[in-house]
């Protein structure tokens, strides 16, 4: 049958199917496309089934955008200039990047550099001279996806608002500085689906499934929410290793209820999310009325202390209100990517590992 062409130069051909087995099916392809392909009979081709019912089939297991190349020159401007350039870098999705510098910059440069490298996942020193460095990404974009950094996040997030509350009840100077190491790998993680976001809207329609549609968007906004807790998560660490009266029985078990609710609120937010599930989103939505109550008794009894424990115990009242508040927000975000999906698929795990 002729093939029939459609207005973006891409043609249409009808095929029929060959039955050949007792449930196995079979198409041939177009032997031209076989040939521009560069295939041969037994080679491998992947087979992509998209959530509208289209069936793609590629020689390549999913279109990456292609590489791209970034010059930045420095002109002696602050440290935190060029290391924000770096990071504007990384998020855009550039996969090599060379810094110029005058040769009497280059141990300042060094150093940002270094550190820049230290701050996210992928960038390594590939090249270097006296007056240049060139970083290398080597990360695999589809080893480490949106959902997998996103999963990690709400895991590390969770377990760092529990032992900041944990301080509450013992001063403990290593714990705090692990909580500032796990911040920091809450950005890392946060900084890499921001990449991905970027690299999706590169790819256009013609990547794999992970790049295309919501999903990509909606864990983008899921990360940003995660990395405010765990802001708020170290800013309760500070404020209670910084505290030095006496909380009493009562006002601790108050405060750790409040936390416990607000933990309550995003486990309930983010299985909704990973779910599928509508009902249970809008659970985790309702339960934020109780919580606001709880923080609201608790910002009366606190105002009660003085000075810099007055200052520190509303730090962290307010701190595990807003823990509430963005974990609610991940609920809602969870209903529009519920919502986004074809009729059939909610409920169903998007990530079961």
């Amino acid at each position: 049958m002729p093939a029939e062409a459609i207005e973006d130069g891409a043609t249409v051909e009808a095929r029929k199917l060959q039955r050949t087995g007792g449930s196995t099916f079979s198409l041939s392809l177009p032997k031209r496309w076989v040939t521009a392909q560069g295939l041969k009979a037994k080679d491998t081709v992947f087979v992509e089934i998209s959530s509208d019912g289209v069936l793609i089939v590629r020689a390549q297991s999913g279109a990456l955008p292609p590489p791209r190349a970034k010059v930045i020159t420095t002109s002696g401007e602050p440290r935190d200039h060029l290391l924000r350039q770096l990071i504007g870098a990384y998020i855009a999705g550039f996969t090599r990047v060379e810094v110029r510098f005058k040769q009497s910059e280059g141990p300042s440069v060094r150093r940002v550099v270094r550190d820049f490298s230290r701050m996210v996942i992928g960038p390594e020193v590939l090249e270097e001279t006296r007056t240049s460095i060139v970083l290398q990404d080597l990360s695999n974009p589809g080893e480490l996806s949106a959902e997998k950094c996103v999963r990690r996040m709400y895991l590390s997030v969770r377990s760092m608002h529990e032992d900041a509350m944990e301080m509450l009840r013992r001063r403990d100077e290593d714990l705090a500085k692990d909580l500032a190491q796990r911040g920091a790998d809450i950005d890392r993680l946060h900084w890499m689906v921001e990449k991905q976001s970027s690299l999706a809207q590169l790819a256009g329609p013609s990547g794999a499934s992970e790049w295309r549609g919501t999903g990509i968007h909606n864990f983008r906004l899921v990360a940003k929410l995660l990395e405010r807790i765990g802001d708020h998560t170290e800013r309760i660490a500070g404020a209670a290793f910084g505290r030095h009266g006496d909380l009493g029985p009562q006002l601790l078990r108050d405060l750790n209820g409040a936390s416990a609710a607000a933990l309550d609120i995003l486990d309930r937010s983010f299985k909704a999310l990973t779910t599928r599930d509508i009902e249970a989103a809008n659970d985790a939505v309702d339960r934020t009325a109780a919580l606001e109550r709880q923080a609201d008794a608790l910002t009366h009894r606190v105002a009660r202390h003085k000075g810099g424990d007055l200052l520190a115990l509303g730090a962290i009242v307010d701190s595990i209100r807003r823990t509430g508040g963005y974990a609610a927000d991940i609920a809602e975000i969870a209903i529009n990517h519920a919502s986004s999906l074809e009729p059939g698929r909610v409920g169903e795990d998007i990530n079961p590992e």
